[in-house]
């Protein structure tokens, strides 16, 4: 062999060696989204992998009633994808502390999100961060416009205008008032009491007191909204108490409710079902002139596998998902889910971009039994489902269900002992 040989197969070795390096790296995202898979393959990943050619991505969801276990299969056996997507607070808190999520406090990216957004996926001091932050839901109340203008009624923003509303519409006769029924329990919690009692106990400053045990679910300004629930009975039309949420769904898309008391996430699928135009209310203040407060509610992020073979791959994925491209792409293919960045983005969907508009005017807060108060038994944000429907029946007083709901935070819960 020649020397001129044996350098030409070294030089094309090398060759091999360096593209065998050049390879690209395959990141997989697990989630329980499945209903986000086209979402993903035609607009999420093609703009990220256009943008970083060395790396490819795949999303691989599994059916968001089995997530949790096939998630925590994965990850024991080792198995599990590059990216985790995060539900919000106590679930994802159990994986970093497992050891399976990656501290992503360093990453600088996640200076483009507020403390607020941050908080479902941080530990209680704060000291870690182990998902970004993607979207979150609002609540409010959407309602028919068509039918607000053919009898002649403004949106109210007072509870005496939200109530004198209900009334001219159950004396006109021709809709029910409000499409919610109690059957399932959570709607009740979650855009009932969740919905309007951020305006009773001032949002953060309310939720905070009553994890730090300066405030108890006794006081007047946790009472309160299961009064005012109360008064919601007379407006739900006939046989509420067995209504489920689909009915309700169905209710309101069929034209036969004025009024829905909502979650963002119900726009992308109203809107191919309704034949009229929506419009959405804040929930409604006490007295005029009040500082009003929204449930903008974190409901999702994503995070790194600590045991991922391509972190620097993930990191790179992780940082664009925190960028206002991302946030525009997702705030826009899933009108109703709202990017948690703190640069804003631009909103195409009109009931959208009216719902996101409430940031700007009124106190941001989270549902309040999510973050530390539900850990124990018995659970306060399964309670709360319980209480708010016992106060719309009227199957109990609002300082009755209070005083239960103290009794069972007191005592698993030392701060409120």
């Amino acid at each position: 062999m020649t020397r001129k040989t044996l350098t030409l197969i070294l030089a094309t070795t090398a060759l091999v060696a360096t593209g065998a390096q050049a390879q690209d790296v395959t990141l997989t995202i697990e989630s329980w989204r499945n209903d986000d898979l086209t979402l993903w393959q035609d607009k999420i990943i093609p703009a990220f992998e256009a943008e970083h050619p060395g790396i490819k991505v795949q999303f691989t969801p599994s059916a968001p009633a089995e997530y949790n276990a096939v998630l925590n299969s994965k990850l024991d056996a080792g198995s599990a994808g590059d990216l985790i997507t995060c539900r919000p607070f106590d679930a994802s808190l159990a994986l970093y502390q497992a050891g399976h999520l990656a501290d992503l406090s360093d990453l600088d990216a996640m200076a483009n999100f507020s403390d607020v957004a941050k908080s479902a996926w941080q530990t209680d001091d704060g000291a870690a961060t182990f998902c970004v932050p993607m979207a979150s839901v609002i609540h409010g109340f959407i309602y028919n416009k068509d039918a607000f203008a053919e009898l002649g009624l403004s949106v109210p923003t007072t509870e005496d205008e939200f109530f004198a509303v209900l009334d001219a519409i159950k004396e006109d006769g021709t809709y029910i008032p409000m499409a919610m029924g109690t059957n399932d329990q959570w709607e009740a919690a979650t855009m009932g009491y969740n919905n309007i009692g951020p305006t009773y106990w001032k949002g953060e400053e309310g939720r905070l007191a009553l994890i730090k045990g300066e405030q108890k679910l006794t006081d007047a300004q946790w009472v309160a909204p299961y009064a005012t629930l109360a008064r919601w009975k007379d407006y739900l039309g006939d046989g509420y108490e067995a209504q489920t949420y689909p009915d309700s769904q169905n209710i309101f898309t069929l034209g036969r409710a004025a009024i829905y008391p909502a979650g963002s996430w119900e726009i992308a699928g109203f809107n191919g079902l309704v034949d009229f135009e929506m419009g959405a209310f804040k929930p409604p203040v006490q007295n005029a002139g009040d500082t009003c407060y929204i449930s903008d509610h974190t409901d999702i992020g994503i995070g790194m596998n600590a045991k991922t073979a391509n972190p620097e791959a993930a990191r790179t994925f992780l940082t664009w998902v925190a960028s206002p491209e991302f946030a525009e792409i997702f705030g826009n293919a899933l009108p109703g889910f709202f990017p948690l960045s703190s640069t804003p983005v631009e909103l195409s969907d009109p009931l959208a971009k009216e719902i996101v508009g409430w940031r700007a005017e009124c106190e941001s807060t989270i549902r309040s039994t999510y973050q530390i108060l539900s850990r124990g038994t018995p659970n306060l944000e399964n309670e709360t489902w319980g209480a708010s429907v016992a106060a719309i029946k009227g199957t109990a007083t609002p300082e009755e269900l209070g005083q239960k709901l103290q009794d069972g935070l007191a005592s698993w819960y030392a701060p409120q002992q």
